[in-house]
């Protein structure tokens, strides 16, 4: 360590008469407007005293771990001053939000993009009535709190958001404040993690602070009642150098802090030094990580009624409650508020002193202003190989197999060896069985735990991230794509269920930063789901939901995308455009097993930009007029037993006109009205006629699509087959069976369903029921020997 490193870290460590005026008087400011947030909505700076009509009528929010949050915040601002050291600031206890926003505040950006909001004593009544009120701001760290990539509503995600952020972000750091509430989630504790993929020569830093502050909402947490030395022993084996702060006497909690954040900034400077100069052999290091106690509702009032109220759980959300009708309830808010001094903090018209204004960093220093908070401004786009290249050759539809996703990786290959800094592909340990392992041609599994000699594919210096857990890889591409960086999540469909409330909770972020102005537009969060509902034949049902196709499309249709790609040429065109996207969930979803091709490239990109087409070698629609029958179908499974019904109708019903409509874009059934993808109802009748009825297999569940199509013309018409919740460890044809929708009952849904029915049609109903007889009793006959026959042609339409 040099002597100007050395010298700087012990400025740090022992704040001087100056700094510490500056942090405690930035607290206290940060404390004083996190109060006002929940209580005030007149008088925000005490011109008067305090009356009932200056109270909110409803008091909202959360003040427990506010003044925790804030001194956190303040003296990583100084760190910050101090280094230059760029950060961002995530706040795992969610409903800390006023905290963050006073930060924001207190450091201009607030006013900067608010500018109603702005640092005067009306700007400050405006940031107190709107919080927490109708038309205003929720009270969590939300996408309108400048400085967040993190919400924090949904308890979990703030280290593997944190983690996803500095990966390839080698001069950021994360500060990650761990709520002791939140640490006993299921995503929380998987996350600690993350400091096993994270390579101190590429990547940022991560600080985890965990903040035990005793308490969650109505009772003790766990880690706050274990004995330190348990906490740190959990935390050692996750890989952590742990820190310990504790205490509430000031100024000694601001100097215990300081020296805490010191070491623990020092150390991090020191493994990426070392790193980065070549003087490291390769062991994982161990990073630190603080453990702060300090009471809940710190500062606020200690007792209320006679009742012990900080350091316990009624300090969790409003300590003090019925204050406009409780003349004494009134007099300990007023008397707290002015514990702080605001006369100190706020000058005459109401704008932060000069202390204040001293404290924060300049510019896009100040964690609030961070451009990695807002990480659209930083992206850069795709360096993007021509997907055409990629293609699968077809000399005719539906005559050769080839695995499609094999094809997308080694798309993803090359996408990697373009962009050595800005993609990654996130699976949960799947990444060769998803065959997508080409990517292993250029580049390794990150690791930084021991690699052993017949590990494959594992290095420190890898960036395919596999980690078995659904949570860490949402999270990771969710930090990654929120500070402007592009990936895709790949995992098997049942499973995408695991982190389906993550996928919501991006997509109601998404749908919020569309109406601020100043969030810039991210990278797409790319979801490829495989190993799907009707391929998994020897998993069994566990391994059978596509129930995340049913979440995507509870989205709002400004960010909601689903693409269901028949095959590979489609595939590769429908990733292109992913890859190319901002600001939208885009869900993929193919099976990984060989599967029939159908179109060209050039058919493929036709295909795709239109979203749905007739497909005329499939058919015998003469399209002179209407078809007797429409077949639709959107998902690769389906669409084989789709064309194979068409097959049977061609040749045991001659002259029944079938036409075969395949959606590859599942957006583009509903209305132009319910979707921007939505085709015109001019577009609507061309494939779907007026009045023919649909049969129409759907890869998912059947409801998705009578949702979609609603408001269409005669909508009832639409019989939809799909997956029912019938599985088991059997073939994809036996499950086509089990949930109704093989060639077979789709030639006899056509035949039911028709308009008008040829010579022979009953004949052909009969032949039907009596393949689906003999299919059950095959199968009952030879279990055993399934294997020969998992995969049912277009040529053999019987045992």
């Amino acid at each position: 360590m040099t002597a100007v490193v050395s010298d700087l870290l012990q400025t740090l460590a022992e704040p001087d008469e100056a700094d510490l005026a500056r942090l405690d008087a930035w607290w206290r400011a940060a404390n004083y407007l996190t109060i006002g947030q929940i209580y005030l909505k007149a008088n925000p700076l005490l011109r008067e005293p305090l009356t009932a009509e200056h109270i909110k009528p409803r008091l909202l929010g959360h003040w427990g771990t506010s003044p925790g949050l804030s001194l956190i915040y303040a003296h990583v601002s100084r760190l910050i001053r101090h280094t230059g050291q760029q950060a961002i600031y995530l706040a795992g206890p969610g409903h800390g939000g006023p905290a963050l926003v006073a930060a924001g505040y207190l450091e201009g950006t607030y006013s900067e993009i608010y500018p109603q909001v702005s640092r005067d004593e009306e700007g400050m009544g405006k940031l107190f009535r709107q919080f927490s009120s109708p038309g205003g701001i929720p009270s969590h760290v939300s996408v309108t709190t400048p400085g967040s990539i993190h919400e924090g509503g949904e308890l979990g995600y703030v280290l593997v958001h944190a983690f996803g952020a500095v990966m390839d972000n080698p001069d950021l750091l994360a500060i990650a404040v761990v709520g002791d509430g939140e640490a006993e989630t299921g995503p929380l504790e998987g996350s600690w993690k993350g400091v096993s993929f994270i390579n101190p020569a590429r990547d940022g830093a991560v600080l985890p602070i965990l903040h035990l502050n005793g308490a969650k909402i109505a009772g003790p947490t766990v880690l706050a009642r274990k004995h330190a030395d348990e906490v740190q022993e959990l935390l050692r084996g996750h890989g952590y150098d742990v820190i310990e702060v504790s205490g509430d006497d000031l100024p000694g909690m601001h100097f215990r802090f300081a020296a805490a954040l010191a070491q623990a900034w020092g150390r991090i400077r020191e493994i990426q030094t070392c790193a980065r100069n070549g003087e490291w052999d390769g062991t994982r290091p161990a990073w630190p990580l603080i453990v702060l106690r300090s009471p809940k509702g710190w500062t606020g009032p200690a007792e209320v009624d006679g009742v012990r109220v900080t350091g316990t759980w009624r300090s969790h959300q409003v300590p003090l409650s019925g204050v406009r009708d409780n003349p004494e309830h009134l007099a300990i808010l007023e008397q707290w508020l002015r514990s702080y001094r605001p006369e100190e903090l706020f000058d005459a018209a109401g704008a932060p002193a000069d202390v204040l204004r001293e404290q924060a960093p300049e510019g896009d220093l100040r964690m609030s202003a961070s451009p990695h908070a807002n990480g659209g401004v930083l992206t850069r786009d795709l360096d993007l190989p021509d997907f055409r290249g990629y293609a699968v050759e077809v000399a005719a539809p539906a005559t050769e197999r080839a695995e499609s996703t094999r094809r997308l990786g080694e798309l993803m290959r090359d996408i990697y060896a373009g962009n050595p800094d800005r993609f990654r592909l996130f699976c949960p340990d799947e990444t060769n069985s998803n065959r997508l392992g080409a990517v292993f041609e250029v580049s390794d599994r990150a690791f930084m735990e021991r690699v052993m000699p017949g590990d494959v594919a594992i290095s420190r210096d890898g960036r395919v991230m596999e980690v078995l857990s659904e949570h860490n890889c949402h999270g990771w591409l969710e930090g990654y794509n929120l500070t402007g960086r592009h990936g895709m999540f790949a995992t098997y469909e049942a499973f995408a269920m695991v982190s389906a409330s993550q996928t919501v909770q991006h997509g109601k972020w998404l749908q919020e930063a569309q109406h601020l102005p100043w969030r810039a537009k991210v990278p797409s969060l790319n979801v490829l789901l495989t190993s799907t509902a009707w391929r998994n034949d020897h998993n069994g049902f566990s391994h059978q939901g596509p129930g995340l196709i049913q979440v995507v499309l509870t989205q709002r249709g400004d960010i909601a995308r689903v693409y269901l790609p028949p095959d590979a040429n489609t595939l590769l065109s429908v990733a292109d455009h992913c890859f190319r996207s901002k600001s939208y969930i885009n869900l993929i979803v193919i099976d990984k097993q060989p599967q029939l091709q159908y179109l060209t490239m050039d058919e493929a990109i036709e295909h795709c930009a239109r979203g749905a087409g007739i497909w005329e070698w499939a058919g015998t629609d003469d399209g002179n007029s209407d078809p007797d029958i429409v077949l639709a179908c959107a998902g690769d499974i389906v669409t084989m037993e789709t064309v194979a019904a068409a097959q049977i109708l061609r040749e045991r019903l001659p002259g029944f006109k079938v036409r075969v409509v395949n959606v590859v874009d599942l957006m583009t059934l509903p209305r132009p009205k319910d979707h921007p993808h939505g085709m015109s109802g001019t577009q609507f009748t061309e494939l779907f006629t007026d009045t023919v009825d649909v049969v129409f297999p759907f890869h998912g569940y059947p409801g998705a699509i009578h949702q979609l199509v609603h408001g269409r013309p005669d909508a009832d018409r639409f019989r939809v087959r799909g997956f029912i919740e019938q599985g088991t460890t059997t073939t994809p044809f036996d499950m086509m069976v089990r949930n109704r929708a093989s060639r077979y009952h789709l030639v006899m849904d056509a035949i039911n369903n028709a308009h008008r029915l040829p010579r022979g049609a009953a004949d052909l109903k009969a032949w039907c029921e009596a393949q689906l007889r003999r299919h059950e009793a095959y199968v009952v006959e030879h279990l055993e020997d399934m294997p020969e026959v998992r995969d049912w042609s277009l040529e053999r339409t019987e045992p």
